[in-house]
């Protein structure tokens, strides 16, 4: 019987990409909080900071090995830190996050493919 595992540099990059996945969905949670501020009608202001803060450590994981992906959650930042209208500022962070998660989708499935080994299972 045959098996497959990830060599050391996939280990690496999945749990990279497991981190990052939480990462986004702290980030996911308070732009939802930022939606229903505004669908209140409440100050929406804080929320942009508080993505900021969340995503700078999101960006740090990401930079040495999903430099792309990092630049996608540094624009993700410009976003939410820039002035303008609240319900296209909120449209542009939606659009981020779930752009984001596909990208990290894909980024996984990458890693599967490339960094697969076949390990033999003996049949004792």
């Amino acid at each position: 019987m045959a098996g497959t595992k990830l060599d050391g540099a996939g280990a690496a990059k999945m749990h990279v990409i497991e981190d990052a996945m939480a990462g986004l969905q702290r980030l996911h949670g308070l732009v939802e909080q930022m939606a229903m501020a505004i669908k209140r009608h409440e100050n929406s202001a804080m929320f942009g900071l508080q993505i900021r803060r969340a995503a700078s450590p999101l960006i740090g994981q990401l930079k040495p090995q999903f430099g792309m992906l990092a630049d996608g959650v540094t624009a993700m930042v410009l976003v939410a830190t820039r002035g303008g209208s609240e319900q296209v500022k909120l449209r542009a962070l939606r659009e981020s996050v779930a752009s984001l998660r596909q990208q990290l989708d894909i980024a996984a499935s990458k890693v599967k493919e490339n960094h697969s080994v076949e390990i033999q299972i003996s049949a004792d």
